[in-house]
């Protein structure tokens, strides 16, 4: 998955994405990347999607007006009878 929070402030990061943050570090991912303009995570399909839940419930909290997320699927079976 790759996604970013609004609004920015290149001057300092704010709580909003200090938030998205944490629960990207702390998820159990595979493969986390996180930089000043967007963020990337890797993983099985459902930490992938408990980490999204936490990660739009938080950062709205902590402030977002806007959470773009994009999520890309890799054969893992998931699609198959919709586990």
């Amino acid at each position: 998955m790759e996604f970013t929070t609004e609004p920015f402030d290149l001057d300092e990061a704010p709580a909003h994405a200090l938030a998205a943050r944490e629960v990207i570090e702390t998820a159990e991912l595979d493969a986390v990347d996180v930089g000043p303009f967007g963020n990337t995570a890797e993983g099985g399909a459902e930490r992938v999607l408990t980490a999204v839940d936490a990660l739009l419930r938080r950062s709205l909290k902590a402030g977002a007006t806007r959470v773009s997320l994009q999520v890309n699927v890799i054969d893992d079976g998931f699609g198959e009878g919709g586990r």
